[in-house]
């Protein structure tokens, strides 16, 4: 593969295209100024809008959110796993069919697998724009987003329908419902009694992952985040590790699936046979399954990096709170 060839892999941090209108939120004060990015496979965007940097299938998606300070994302839940990890800033994570069931803050490189079947939002509660990963289990993203009752009501409020295909459209700008096309149903009340309200202190031991413990539990070899052995148990179609200057070993590797580097701090250089290129963080780059490959700090200093690969499991995670 050529140096040119991975370039066409990696989506620079600089390089990202966003969003703003796109989910169902997007018109709704504290919310409308919110940026979504799908980076890696379709996404779960409403949006035709939506560009999508990499669409290559390859077991999960990723993507991105970016939020200036005191902007939110409404309540909603998937069918499939979603983790996030804090690139930037400050943010407030929080669920239950009213978004006060519980809540945690996360810092810069904090991972967050949140549990299927309940509502979850978050906010960014920092001083600056900020901005988070996001992993989404399969390669359809389970088929797109089911928001909270009030997020559809307060939406169409302000101009804007979901469509039961799964497309917003905006009275705003003289768009209505196709022929055949109906509003999303609101989610049913039986449905929302079987929504989990777990408290606090069961999400954060179990779901939870600090950025400082996984730096000193990666301090001579790679921690193992996600996975059904690892500091968080589950198996939610891929797994993820996290790798530091202390842990990488120098040597090259290969992996039978497709891997996705995520630097959270520092530069990393990543060769490979005919080319190599230095990492930084925000950047997401996807290497080919089979390609050998080697990673290296290319500067001094803190540097350390999320994985994630694709495993046979089913694209949920397989451990619920109830």
């Amino acid at each position: 593969m050529t140096a040119f060839d991975m370039e066409q892999n990696i989506v620079r941090r600089g390089g990202l295209i966003p969003c703003k209108t796109a989910f169902i939120d997007a018109h709704t004060p504290g919310s409308d100024q919110k940026e979504n990015f799908t980076i890696i496979g379709g996404g779960v965007s409403e949006s035709a809008d939506q560009h999508v940097h990499i669409s290559q299938k390859i077991g999960f998606n990723i993507g991105a959110a970016g939020q200036p300070p005191k902007c939110h994302n409404s309540l909603h839940t998937h069918r499939t796993a979603e983790v996030f990890f804090v690139q930037s800033g400050r943010w407030r994570f929080f669920w239950g069919r009213w978004g006060d069931a519980g809540e945690v803050i996360l810092e810069q490189g904090d991972i967050f697998n949140i549990p299927t079947g309940m509502f979850r939002g978050f906010e960014n509660i920092g001083t600056d724009y900020g901005m988070i990963m996001a992993i989404l289990g399969g390669d359809d993203a389970g088929g797109g987003v089911v928001w909270a009752p009030q997020v559809i009501e307060n939406a169409s409020a302000h101009g804007l329908v979901l469509g039961d295909n799964g497309q917003l459209y905006d009275s705003k700008k003289g768009e209505s419902l196709p022929d055949g096309v109906i509003p999303m149903p609101v989610m049913s009340e039986d449905h929302l009694q079987l929504m989990d309200e777990p408290p606090t202190a069961e999400v954060v031991p179990n779901y939870v992952a600090r950025y400082w413990d996984l730096m000193a539990l990666a301090d001579h070899q790679p921690s193992r985040v996600i996975g059904p052995d690892a500091i968080l148990r589950d198996q939610p179609g891929f797994e993820v590790d996290f790798i530091t200057r202390g842990s990488i070993d120098d040597g090259r590797y290969s992996c039978h699936q497709p891997e996705v580097l995520m630097p959270v701090r520092g530069h990393w250089k990543l060769e490979w046979d005919g080319g190599s290129t230095i990492l930084n963080s925000g950047d997401t780059c996807l290497v080919p399954a089979g390609l050998a490959r080697a990673l290296s700090p290319s500067m001094t200093g803190e540097a350390s990096m999320y994985r994630v690969r694709n495993t046979d499991d089913p694209a949920g995670p397989t451990i619920r709170l109830n």
